[in-house]
């Protein structure tokens, strides 16, 4: 048995039949192709499937398709525009944040979600939006400079990340 939901995932409208107890993380990348969202630890520990979800991210592993009928979905795919990288995206790259690259797209939606609440945050702030987020390659300093690059970026504060 299937169920209906319609959602705007990256800013199109989405309709699609789901089973009931499937996943967001498996409906995204299976039923829908889109595997920038990773699928890790399964239990809502490490941030891989960060996805974000009206404005909030949300461990996609934890939560049913089902639930985010009539809301508004952003994942990794979302973030550039029409080909150009999105300042978190660039000074990520800029400043050596990227490493293996399997938590860059949670990394990068919780920066996100950051940045458009509070887009000046402190250092302490970007800890802990991040803190859900486990990179083990790059130690996370670069990672912080990183937010902390493309907020200047999106303020208008400078020209590069």
């Amino acid at each position: 048995m299937k169920m209906l939901i319609e959602f705007k995932l990256n800013g199109r409208d989405i309709r699609s039949n789901v089973a009931p107890e499937r996943l967001l993380v498996d409906f995204l990348r299976e039923d829908l192709g889109l595997t920038g969202t990773k699928k890790g630890c399964g239990v809502g520990e490490c941030g891989a499937c960060t996805v974000i979800v009206d404005g909030k991210t949300v461990d996609s592993c934890l939560i049913l398709a089902a639930t985010v009928d009539g809301r508004s979905v952003t994942t990794i795919e979302g973030l550039a525009d029409d080909g150009s990288l999105h300042p978190l995206q660039q000074a990520f790259i800029d400043q050596g944040a990227v490493q293996c690259g399997f938590c860059t797209p949670g990394m990068l939606l919780s920066a996100k979600a950051l940045l458009d609440e509070k887009p000046q945050p402190a250092r302490e702030e970007i800890k802990v939006a991040l803190s859900g987020n486990i990179c083990r390659c790059t130690g996370y300093k670069k990672i912080i400079d990183a937010v902390e690059a493309a907020g200047r970026v999106l303020k208008g504060e400078d020209g590069h990340a």
